[in-house]
């Protein structure tokens, strides 16, 4: 019962993040030829400074179909996409909902609702960081290209365990704010933060979450990035933890 309670009050969210997702993969698979004609006029273009540095690098990663599959979709698309998704399955706690007071008085423990919550989040947040990308082998024969299941499944995972740093952040914040709106912004502005600011220290550390989730080193060198994948594990299994005492400890 509590399972399809949870189910009934996110599945509007998972399915319209999982068409999104969808729908987004297969429009990168399909844009490829378009590509490939417009590649030789973005060569020519000739900017300075870091914008002219990353037009050309995002360049020549797309040359290769490999390339341009985790430049559009795991190093952009699903990276973005998939930490929209994870805040916005991870808000709306129990004390969000008008029935808040009527669950809490159920005679179940809140460490078990709260887990039930946790864990039905998580497994919508599975599927969507998969299913999608599963669309980039299926359709690339469409284009006359292959690309790898098991290439597309490390990924995948990689999205996966990064992204649920930000939906247990959001999880957490939904037990501290009786409404929707802070702690989904809150969470918001934590991604832009981080994202900016791995951005500026790209050159000073060699993992940050969004190259967790990007996979970049697997796609550069074909290694896990496992030391970023504990780090995410980890902060993520500290946040839930604390989400649960902190709905424990609450008086209502």
């Amino acid at each position: 019962m509590l399972w399809y309670k949870c189910w009934l009050e996110t599945r509007w969210r998972f399915l319209i993040g999982l068409a999104v997702l969808a729908c987004s993969a297969a429009g990168v698979v399909l844009f490829w030829p378009k590509l490939m004609e417009l590649l030789p006029l973005a060569s020519s273009i000739d900017v300075g400074g870091e914008i002219g540095r990353r037009i050309k690098e995002s360049v020549e990663v797309s040359r290769e179909y490999r390339g341009y599959i985790w430049s559009q979709w795991f190093g952009e698309k699903a990276t973005e996409l998939g930490t929209l998704a994870a805040v916005v399955l991870g808000v709306g706690g129990l004390l969000s909902r008008p029935s808040a007071l009527f669950t809490l008085s159920l005679p179940i423990s809140r460490n078990r609702l709260f887990a039930t919550r946790a864990a039905a989040g998580i497994a919508e947040l599975l599927v969507l960081s998969l299913v999608p990308s599963l669309f980039i082998p299926l359709l690339s024969p469409a284009v006359g290209k292959s690309y790898g299941i098991g290439d597309a499944m490390v990924h995948s995972v990689c999205l996966f365990i990064g992204a649920g740093v930000f939906f247990s952040l959001a999880l957490l914040l939904s037990t501290v704010f009786t409404d929707l709106w802070r702690p989904l912004l809150i969470a918001l502005l934590a991604a832009v933060a981080l994202g900016l600011s791995e951005q500026l220290v790209r050159d000073l550390h060699g993992y940050g979450l969004f190259r967790v989730m990007r996979a970049e080193a697997y796609f550069r060198k074909g290694e896990l990035p496992w030391q970023g994948l504990l780090a995410c594990a980890a902060a993520s299994a500290a946040m839930l933890y604390g989400a649960a005492i902190n709905l424990a400890r609450r008086d209502f």
